[in-house]
């Protein structure tokens, strides 16, 4: 058990941005198409997070064109470049899958005065 947790400790990346959930985030994350690689941005809502550690993973959600999109960022994945915190959320849950259902201004969240 102590191996899994070295090996796990030496593969976590050092700057490791605070996201909690409610917050407003752009993920840039690379994409590889061909033998080409590119850098594209997904903005959208954290709605959860799960897992902790080496396993811990973000689901941000946006509405693009009237459908919603959701997607699962593993935190210490190389292929997450950064995440910036564009506003932080206040949220009294701890998973906002209730934003499913809304529409418009009931799907925003209220902005923390941190």
């Amino acid at each position: 058990m102590d191996a899994l947790k070295l090996i796990s400790n030496s593969s976590l990346k050092e700057e490791v941005p605070v996201l909690n959930v409610g917050d407003t985030v752009r993920v840039h994350v690379r994409i590889k198409e061909g033998d080409k690689s590119r850098i594209q941005v997904f903005e959208g809502t954290i709605i959860a997070k799960k897992h902790g550690g080496i396993n811990e993973t973000f689901t941000v959600r946006r509405v693009a064109h009237g459908c919603g999109i959701e997607r699962v960022f593993p935190v210490h994945s190389p292929v997450v470049e950064k995440v910036d915190v564009v506003r932080s959320g206040k949220v009294r849950r701890a998973k906002l899958y209730y934003l499913r259902s809304r529409v418009g201004k009931a799907a925003k969240v209220k902005e923390a005065i941190r």
